[in-house]
C-alpha cells in the first residue's frame, strides 16, 4: 500500500472512530478521554477474609470499618452491645497487622495524599473507621481542661483510626441515634454537651466525622459546629424512602455545606419502595443528592463486604427468601413505631449491585442515565478523595 493510501486508511479510520465516540459515550470517556482507570472509592466496607477480593473490587481506597462489639450485661438483666474501647483497641490491632503483613495489596490510609500513592502503586488504600463513639466512652468523663488528652482517642489515632461514627442505630452519651427517633412523636436527640466537646477533639485531631446511624437533629448539630467537613459515609434519603435511617433533604444540604459527601449504600430496603430494586433505584438515590447538595456531595458506599451481602450471594441473590432474616429486628422497631418500620421490606440487595464488580457497574449505569465523565469521576471517588484530603492532613 502507499504512503497516500495508507494515510487515506488512517483519515477513514478514524473517521469511524469518531462516529462511535458521538453514538457511544462509554466508548468515548472510558477509552479516550479517561484512559487512566478512573478513581473508585468506597464509603464504607471491610477487611475481607480473602484479600484476592480487594484487587477484584477495582478499588482505589475505602473507608474500611474495624469495629468490633463487646455484650455489656444491662442492670434489667438485658444485653447491649457495644462498640467499645476493649473490643475496638484489640480489632484495630488486628487490622493494622494484615494490612502491615500484605503491602503489596493494601495501604493503611493515614493522610488524603494516601489515595494517590496506592492508585500509583496499584494498591488499595484502608481508612480504619469504628461506627460509635463508645469506644472513647470514658475519655468523656476526663472534662474539656486542658490536661485532658483523651487517652482512648490517642491510642486508636496511633493505631491509625482516621474516620469516627458518632453513634449507631441509637444514642449515647454523646449523640442521638436516628433508631431513637419516633417518627409520630417527633423525637429528636440533639449532640450533647460530651458530643460537641468530642467534635472539637476531632476536628484538632483531623479525624474525619461521620455522622451516619446519627438523629438528623444530631446531624444538623455537628454541621453547625464542625470547622472541618463531615460525612454521612452510608445512607439513604428520606424523600425517597420515608423510614428513620434515611436523612431529611436538611441534613444532606448541611453535610454538603461543610465540604462533606453523603454515601448512597447498597442496603435496597432503604433505597426504594417498589417490590423488585433495580440499578436505576440507585442512580436516582445519587440523582436526589446531587439536586440537594450538589455534584460535589455525591458518593458511593457498600455497607456490606467487598464481594457483597454474603446471604444474598449464597442465595443467589433471592430477594425474597433473604430478606426473612431482617423481619424480626424490623418488626420490633415496627412495635414500637419508629419512622418508616410499618413498611415490611421486600428486599435486601439490588442484584446487579451485589457483586465484587460493583463500581465499574455504577460507573457504566451513571452513563447510562447521561452523566458527564468528569461527574462520574467525582460521584465515584473525586469527591471521597478531596475530603480526604482536607481533613486527613
Amino acid at each position: 500500500m502507499t504512503e497516500s493510501a495508507c494515510n487515506q486508511s488512517r483519515r477513514t479510520l478514524l473517521k469511524g472512530i469518531a462516529a462511535t465516540t458521538l453514538l457511544c459515550p462509554l466508548y468515548s470517556s472510558s477509552v479516550f478521554a479517561n484512559p487512566k482507570k478512573r478513581l473508585y472509592i468506597d464509603g464504607l466496607s471491610f477487611l475481607p477474609e480473602n484479600l484476592a477480593d480487594v484487587a477484584a473490587s477495582k478499588l482505589d481506597a475505602y473507608v474500611c470499618d474495624i469495629s468490633a462489639i463487646e455484650p455489656i450485661k444491662q442492670a434489667d438483666g438485658t444485653t447491649n452491645y457495644k462498640r467499645t474501647y476493649k473490643a475496638c483497641i484489640e480489632s484495630i490491632k488486628k487490622a493494622e497487622k494484615i494490612v502491615a503483613e500484605n503491602p503489596k495489596i493494601l495501604l493503611q490510609g493515614l493522610t488524603g495524599s494516601d489515595i494517590s500513592k496506592a492508585q500509583n502503586e496499584q494498591r488499595t488504600a484502608v481508612y480504619f473507621q469504628i461506627q460509635g463513639a463508645d469506644c472513647v466512652d470514658a475519655d468523656a468523663d476526663k472534662g474539656s481542661s486542658e490536661d485532658n488528652h483523651w487517652p482512648q482517642l490517642t491510642e486508636l489515632h496511633q493505631h491509625g483510626l482516621r474516620v469516627l461514627q458518632l453513634t449507631h442505630h441509637y444514642g449515647n452519651r454523646f449523640a442521638g441515634g436516628a433508631l431513637d427517633n419516633d417518627g409520630f412523636q417527633g423525637l429528636d436527640k440533639p449532640l450533647t454537651e460530651d458530643g460537641k466537646m468530642l467534635i472539637a477533639e476531632l476536628n484538632k485531631r483531623n479525624i474525619l466525622i461521620d455522622v451516619s446511624h446519627s438523629s438528623p437533629q444530631t446531624a444538623l448539630d455537628t454541621a453547625k459546629i464542625t470547622n472541618k467537613p463531615i460525612v454521612q459515609s452510608h445512607g439513604a434519603v428520606r424523600s425517597i424512602v420515608n423510614n428513620a435511617r434515611c436523612s431529611p433533604d436538611e441534613v444532606i444540604r448541611a453535610i454538603a455545606d461543610t465540604g462533606g459527601v453523603f454515601g448512597i449504600f447498597m442496603m435496597s430496603f432503604w433505597l426504594t419502595n417498589d417490590p423488585v430494586p433495580t440499578i436505576d433505584d440507585y442512580i436516582r438515590q445519587l440523582d436526589r443528592v446531587a439536586r440537594i447538595g450538589g455534584m460535589n456531595a455525591v458518593a458511593i458506599a457498600n455497607d456490606y463486604p467487598l464481594r457483597g451481602q454474603e446471604n444474598l450471594l449464597a442465595l443467589d441473590n433471592d430477594n425474597a427468601e433473604g430478606v426473612k432474616q431482617y423481619l424480626g429486628w424490623w418488626q420490633s422497631l415496627a412495635d414500637k413505631n419508629v419512622l418508616g418500620f410499618d413498611h415490611t421490606p421486600e428486599h435486601v440487595v439490588i442484584p446487579e449491585l451485589n457483586h465484587i464488580d460493583r463500581m465499574s457497574r455504577i460507573d457504566d449505569a451513571l452513563a447510562k442515565a447521561r452523566y458527564k465523565s468528569s461527574d462520574r469521576d467525582r460521584f465515584l471517588g473525586g469527591n471521597w478523595q478531596r475530603v480526604l484530603n482536607q481533613v486527613l492532613v
